[in-house]
């Protein structure tokens, strides 16, 4: 099965919406070849992921939570603090909540390229822009 590569413009996009579109193509489900258990997507490249727009109050309230595996090992980190250090974790972090759990679904989060800035390494692989 033939494979493309995609580029996503994350810039002025809202999260949600960005992070559907690239959940459906790297499931495969654009294509009419779609089977649930074989991975059929695409690759993915996202661009701008530091410029990427949230509504309402989650800029400030939203909060993405990890634990350490220690007693008392939970750590918080808000939206805000996020796009400052790891920009391509708010992209990464709503996308793989809509692919499906298990290897199946790892398989398709590792054709996921996510970039903070407008640069990136594929352009050797001719990406086709997808408009939104």
């Amino acid at each position: 099965m033939e494979k493309n590569w995609y580029i996503f413009d994350a810039e002025d996009k809202i999260l949600g919406r960005i992070a559907t579109r690239i959940a459906t193509i790297l499931q495969g489900k654009h294509k009419t070849e779609y089977k649930p258990n074989i991975d059929t997507g695409d690759y993915v490249i996202c661009i701008n992921a530091s410029k990427v727009k949230v509504t309402g109050k989650k800029e400030k309230e939203k909060v993405y939570t990890r634990y350490t595996g220690y007693p008392g090992g939970l750590k918080k980190t808000r939206l805000k603090e996020m796009r400052e250090k790891k920009p391509e974790q708010i992209i990464y972090h709503a996308v793989k909540g809509m692919l499906p759990k298990g290897p199946l679904g790892r398989k398709m989060l590792k054709k996921l390229k996510v970039y903070s800035g407008g640069e990136h390494p594929h352009k050797a692989q001719n990406p086709i822009p997808f408009n939104l």
